[in-house]
């Protein structure tokens, strides 16, 4: 037992909470008391949440102000976080777009209108139809043969004069329409060695696998249909005969006409002329579908879009006709020696 003197010395300690005991009921206390010493609380609105009140029960212990301006404050906050949700997702797609303008460039310097773009591909496509379906086969037959009774190379030959026919035309109906308009911007169907553009190409290149994958999945939603008779074309035709001289026309044919007159139709007159109407990347798009069309085969389109695009983007990157030529060279003589194989 401690004497009272040394609990007189003993340090006194502040009771722990978890001992404090809260008396069951509470002492009673008045109000109005406060008020009249204190007449200014009366003015102003208060709100006790201390102590229990009508709107307080153990069941719903949260005060009524907080009630009140809690949810104002949630849905403050959720439209912060939509408006601000939004804000990053436009600057994200004008960073997008930004990074894609810069990468192919600014338009074209382009004067004339849409009637001119309209006359020449009109005038190009019938010229296209015509030569090859009317006016090669009609000379052969006025010359006394007929394609399907000519050799291997002799439908080579033919292949190749039709070609380089529908080549011509197609720079003469240029050069025809356009001819209202010289001299031309400087950066209008040029041709050059200089400039930094093989990197793109081999870019280029190595999207060829994929291009293949693409017409494989193409033939997947578009199958020929069962009635359609499969037939081999002039081209399968020599390379299974193994005829030298009827390859390497053809080779001529896919690898250098093909590409160079193409070329300047889609790539150097089409996609630089809607950049009059459109940005250079739907410019691109456009011209691609375009081309794509022209090839009048709905099992490629799928795989000739994205080929056309991606000469497309090495065309607008480098302004100059000769990287997408090259490319599109290097794509046929792909297709050449795969069917080779």
């Amino acid at each position: 037992m401690l004497s009272s003197h040394s609990l007189s010395h003993r340090p006194i300690l502040a009771p722990s909470l978890s001992k404090f005991r809260v008396p069951n009921r509470p002492p009673t206390f008045s109000l109005s008391r406060i008020f009249e010493h204190n007449p200014r609380l009366t003015k102003s609105k208060w709100k006790i949440s201390c102590f229990r009140h009508e709107g307080f029960s153990p069941e719903n212990p949260k005060p009524e102000y907080i009630e009140h301006f809690l949810p104002e404050e949630l849905v403050q906050t959720e439209l912060y976080k939509s408006s601000a949700h939004r804000r990053d997702w436009k600057s994200t797609l004008k960073e997008a777009a930004d990074a894609v303008s810069r990468a192919v460039g600014s338009g074209w310097t382009v004067p004339w209108t849409a009637e001119t773009i309209l006359q020449v591909m009109l005038l190009w496509l019938a010229a296209f139809w015509f030569i090859g379906s009317w006016m090669i086969p009609f000379a052969a037959h006025m010359a006394g043969f007929s394609k399907e009774s000519l050799t291997f190379k002799g439908q080579a030959l033919f292949s190749l004069v039709t070609d380089v026919t529908e080549g011509l035309a197609g720079i003469a109906i240029l050069h025809r329409c356009l001819s209202h308009f010289h001299p031309l911007p400087s950066d209008w169907f040029k041709f050059s060695l200089r400039g930094k553009w093989l990197f793109d190409v081999a870019l280029g290149c190595l999207m060829f696998p994929f291009v293949n994958q693409l017409s494989q999945f193409n033939l997947t939603l578009l199958p020929l249909m069962p009635s359609t008779p499969v037939t081999l074309s002039s081209v399968e035709q020599s390379i299974l005969a193994r005829d030298p001289v009827a390859m390497a026309l053809y080779a001529i044919v896919v690898s250098i006409c093909a590409p160079v007159w193409e070329e300047i139709v889609f790539r150097g007159f089409l996609l630089p002329s809607l950049t009059r109407y459109m940005p250079v990347w739907s410019a691109i798009l456009v011209s691609s579908v375009a081309f794509a069309l022209a090839h009048f085969n709905v099992q490629r389109m799928l795989p000739l879009i994205f080929l056309g695009m991606v000469m497309g983007v090495v065309f607008a990157r480098s302004r100059n006709l000769l990287p997408s030529m090259l490319l599109h060279s290097l794509w046929n003589g792909f297709v050449f020696l795969d069917l080779m194989r």
